[in-house]
């Protein structure tokens, strides 16, 4: 990929895409890593660590997890 400028929506879906890619070969996948792979290509404008962050915390990719499950927000399991 070339030097490409993308919406902020769009960055957001690059990015979850890429964790999960990343998380699902066993390869580091913190916002450091995936800064470093979004600048390789040549991804613009290119997030923060810090928005990187917020970014997967938003979508539930932190600690080791691959996303959004029930009882994460206080409720039991159905």
């Amino acid at each position: 990929m070339t030097d490409a400028s993308f919406s902020r929506a769009e960055i957001e879906q690059i990015i979850v895409l890429e964790r999960l890619h990343l998380y699902n070969r066993g390869i580091p996948c913190a916002a450091r890593a995936i800064r470093q792979l979004l600048e390789q290509e040549g991804v613009r404008p290119l997030p923060s660590i810090s928005t990187l962050k917020r970014i997967l915390s938003r979508n539930y990719l932190t600690h080791g997890r691959t996303g959004y499950y029930p009882g994460d927000d206080g409720e039991e399991w159905l």
